[in-house]
């Protein structure tokens, strides 16, 4: 009976992972990252060269008013947003036609600080 289990003994392979295991893993390897880069590449040449989820909307310009809370103006097609952000909330401010000269007392006010255009603007509501 330990005739069979010393012949098995004698002709089993030696423990461990051969040579040919580790190139065969790289070229499986070096296939999956070419097919990923192939499906990028085929992705940007479908959608023309535009990253996804660009479909019209571009940011014109930001503000940061804090170190978390900004005002965004967003062109939308043939409108512009202005759109505040704050952590975990995203609203819209105001809505205006594309390319739209901002309102004579809004020009004057980008100039001043705005502790002083606030204390304008309620003397002018009657809180002053």
């Amino acid at each position: 009976m330990a005739l069979p289990l010393a012949a098995m003994a004698e002709t089993a392979p030696a423990p461990g992972v051969s040579t040919g295991s580790y190139i065969q893993a790289l070229l499986a390897l070096g296939v999956i990252v070419a097919l990923l880069a192939g499906t990028a590449w085929l992705a940007r040449k479908v959608t023309g060269g535009k990253g996804f989820g660009q479909g019209g909307v571009k940011v014109v310009g930001g503000v940061a008013l804090g170190p978390r809370e900004r005002i965004v103006l967003v062109e939308a097609g043939n409108t512009w947003l202005v759109i505040g952000i704050v952590p975990g909330q995203i609203r819209t401010l105001h809505t205006m036609p594309k390319g739209e000269a901002l309102p004579a007392d809004l020009a004057a006010a980008v100039d001043k600080p705005f502790a002083q255009w606030l204390k304008q603007m309620m003397e002018k509501r009657g809180g002053g």
